[in-house]
């Protein structure tokens, strides 16, 4: 090129380039903010994010089966309190998102909870107090009260009472503790005349510690609540004629319960036994008798040691 063609086609291509090329690099091109102060990451532990250890999500998992009416903010405020003094703490946003995760592995665990063979106590310890009803063949509902030892399973009441209320409740305790002694501690659940002033003040004052079950807990008293289960099975079947009759029922069932059953977590020892202290494999038989009751219900073989 010669003369003004040079500049002619510079200033052509440089058009070319601002009409067509440069408005799409431009749309394409990322947008590049401007910082107003520069960014600098801080070096507080609080902003640090590291894993927890897995004995925490396991603490969480037992507590929340332990307390499964409890929301994730209070098992956060109380996993807290308990670990913080070992420097380890939990947000309740992190309790929950375990919680979603591990619902069925909780379930599993409130199971295995409830199926777990107790630890062994002293006679006297703690006493479980419940009560169950039973319909005779008038269709009056009676109701039943139950006491067991946690230590040696021995049952002291099972009573048809007259009435529910606390002061008739008391009687029947006091007199098994005229019998059998004081106990540290009565385990009930949380009806009514069970957690009413009388009942409350009365064990208040004798000295002796009221425990009560958590809200949808029943294996926390699981020694009376198996006891019923054993009695329903049997008394199921069965539909007494009167108030009197039940009584009598109740009366063979808990002779054969105590002094002729063989309890399983007992080592094959009756209630009765591991109340006087006799190792079944060791003390001799000073009589045997076959004992059957209920119209051949309750079966077994009495030994007297």
């Amino acid at each position: 090129m010669i003369g003004p063609a040079r500049p002619l086609a510079l200033m052509f291509i440089l058009l070319c380039y601002v009409l067509f090329l440069l408005p799409f690099q431009t749309r394409h091109a990322p947008i590049q903010r401007r910082r107003r102060y520069p960014f600098i990451p801080c070096q507080h532990s609080c902003h640090r994010t590291r894993a927890k250890p897995a004995w925490v999500r396991r603490e969480i998992q037992r507590m929340k089966a332990w307390m499964p009416e409890s929301s994730s903010r209070n098992l956060a405020n109380i996993f807290n309190r308990r670990f913080t003094a070992r420097g380890m703490t939990i947000g309740k946003t992190t309790v929950a998102e375990w919680l979603r995760k591990d619902r069925y592995y909780i379930l599993q665990l409130r199971r295995e909870m409830k199926q777990r063979k107790p630890w062994p106590l002293r006679k006297n310890a703690v006493w479980g107090v419940d009560m169950t009803g039973k319909r005779d063949a008038q269709g009056v509902t009676h109701a039943i009260l139950g006491c067991v030892d946690h230590g040696s399973r021995r049952c002291f009441v099972l009573e048809v009472l007259p009435n529910k209320s606390a002061w008739t409740l008391l009687g029947y305790l006091f007199l098994a503790i005229g019998q059998f002694g004081k106990p540290r501690a009565i385990r009930t659940d949380n009806e009514a005349c069970f957690t009413s002033r009388v009942f409350t003040t009365v064990l208040w004052l004798t000295g002796i510690r009221h425990q009560r079950s958590a809200l949808g807990c029943p294996w926390q008293n699981g020694r009376i609540e198996r006891f019923f289960g054993t009695l329903k099975q049997k008394l199921n079947a069965i539909r007494p004629v009167s108030k009197e009759a039940l009584q009598g029922l109740l009366g063979e069932f808990r002779f054969w319960y105590d002094a002729v059953r063989p309890h399983q977590n007992l080592d094959a020892a009756t209630p009765q036994e591991a109340w006087d202290g006799i190792d079944p494999w060791s003390t001799p038989v000073q009589e045997e008798r076959f004992f059957t009751g209920w119209d051949g219900m309750l079966t077994g073989y009495y030994l007297r040691r």
